[in-house]
């Protein structure tokens, strides 16, 4: 392939990635997104195995480790449970991180580099920001994937003085940036290992110390740096097409961290210094915050079917409890029933529920309910005072009137799910446990509220047979 045609097929890869872009922003054009993006990357991959940079005798040993990765990815594509999306991606992140530390210290050691004078210094200094962002990528999303999997606890690690040892972490780095900046040629590998090591310690000790009710954030925000990550390869390699896809993912990335952020009332710093939320499903603290008072009221499942019977207007608040239970396709069911009705049911979707931006769509769709009764909590707010009947399926924090009411409540200023403005709210969960910021929960006590205890499958289950009857 000449360079001419490598560089116009990367032109189109481009502009195919933007449209791809463009259609995810929808769920009902996310589909062709997703196709436009697949379409892209086979150009991209295609352009630059086949390129003028790329030697015949190398091409083997990339169609090789391609072979290997892709049937990685078909076999998680295939096994790995919905559920299981957000370690996912967390983990994907990582490898991105990795990918562009590897290739900054392999470009650091190429043999075949004889540049000199300015080249030579900008050169150097992509090398170092390059490693640096992968690295900080790499660890950071190694411990995001422990946390959402479970092999870490979601308590935030408030060392003390953590702020004065980022301060001190970041200050050696830029001393010994300096030092690989003016260190002779082949002799900055000890100022480039230092680097990469507290890179490394900054990535552990800044997802650490980020509280379990943030990790959706942390998500995105990793997705961002992955992206910057990748523009710095890109910009390692003198590769084009990777500078502009890496910088499209980055800047996507943090657009989507801010509007998160947003959504939680929290600023993006005030993410980064970590320390809000505990453990999830752990018992509520006992702090500050005004605990609950009153009597939960339970119901079961064939009262839950009469309520919903006898109701013209039903909002359904998924949550990650509904993921667990893997009881979308039964809500699907239920929802499929009651339109056939003539009942007006809609979702309510917060910006946050799950552990991952549009963990809640991505569900949604995949049990193909429909995408016009999928709203956003903006949309819907406003309409729950006209509402008969919302059933809350495994939330917690976006559903809790302590944003609103207690203004020492660790989520307060949050903006929430206005449930309890129903005429009846029905929350399934499977105890009395707080959410994952580890907050307890008023709605469970409020009068017109009623408990489906349970897991969210069987109990939905029971449901849908009593709608039925």
């Amino acid at each position: 392939m000449t360079d001419s045609l490598a560089t116009v097929s990367y032109i189109g890869a481009t502009i195919l990635f933007v449209l791809s872009l463009g259609g995810l922003s929808n769920p009902e054009t996310s589909r062709r997104g997703n196709l436009y993006g697949m379409i892209g990357m086979t150009i991209a991959v295609l352009a630059t195995v086949f390129g003028p940079r790329v030697s015949a005798a190398g091409i083997p040993w990339i169609i090789g480790a391609m072979v290997v990765g892709g049937a990685i990815g078909v076999y998680a594509a295939r096994t790995v449970q919905m559920t299981q999306m957000p370690e996912l991606v967390a983990l994907m992140h990582s490898l991105v991180g990795m990918a562009a530390a590897l290739v900054g210290f392999a470009s650091y050691f190429d043999p075949t580099s004889h540049l000199q004078g300015a080249e030579k210094s900008i050169h150097s200094i992509e090398i170092y920001v390059g490693i640096l962002i992968g690295v900080v990528t790499f660890t950071g999303s190694l411990i995001a994937f422990g946390k959402l999997n479970g092999k870490i606890g979601g308590s935030p690690l408030t060392l003390p003085g953590r702020h004065w040892m980022n301060l001190a972490g970041l200050l050696v780095v830029i001393y010994f940036g300096g030092v690989f900046m003016n260190a002779p040629a082949g002799e900055g590998v000890v100022p480039l290992i230092v680097m990469t090591v507290i890179a490394g310690l900054f990535g552990i000790h800044m997802v650490m110390a980020i509280g379990g009710a943030d990790m959706p954030v942390v998500v995105s925000m990793l997705n961002s740096y992955s992206g910057w990550a990748a523009a710095a390869t890109g910009f390692m390699l003198s590769n084009d097409l990777l500078i502009v896809v890496g910088a499209l993912v980055g800047s996507s990335g943090a657009i989507l961290s801010y509007i998160m952020c947003k959504a939680m009332n929290r600023s993006f710093i005030s993410v980064i210094a970590g320390g809000f939320g505990t453990a999830g499903g752990t018992a509520a603290p006992k702090g500050d915050a005004a605990q609950p008072a009153g009597e939960v009221v339970p119901i079961s499942s064939l009262e839950t079917a009469e309520l919903l019977r006898e109701a013209k207007s039903v909002i359904i608040v998924p949550g990650y409890g509904m993921a667990v239970a893997q009881a979308q396709h039964t809500v699907f069911e239920i929802t499929k029933l009651l339109r056939e009705k003539k009942v007006n049911i809609r979702f309510g979707i917060h910006p946050v529920a799950g552990r991952m931006p549009g963990h809640m769509n991505v569900l949604l769709a995949e049990a193909k309910v429909p995408y016009d009764i999928v709203l956003e909590m903006d949309e819907l707010n406003d309409d729950f005072p006209k509402t008969d009947v919302v059933m809350v399926i495994g939330a917690n924090d976006i559903v809790n009137p302590g944003a609103q009411d207690d203004p020492s409540s660790p989520i307060a200023g949050m903006p929430v799910l206005e449930v309890w403005k129903a005429k009846t709210s029905i929350v399934m969960k499977r105890s009395m446990a707080s959410g994952y910021a580890g907050v307890d929960n008023p709605l469970f006590y409020k009068e017109n509220n009623r408990m489906l205890f349970g897991d969210a499958k069987k109990m939905l289950d029971e449901v849908l047979v009593a709608l039925k009857a």
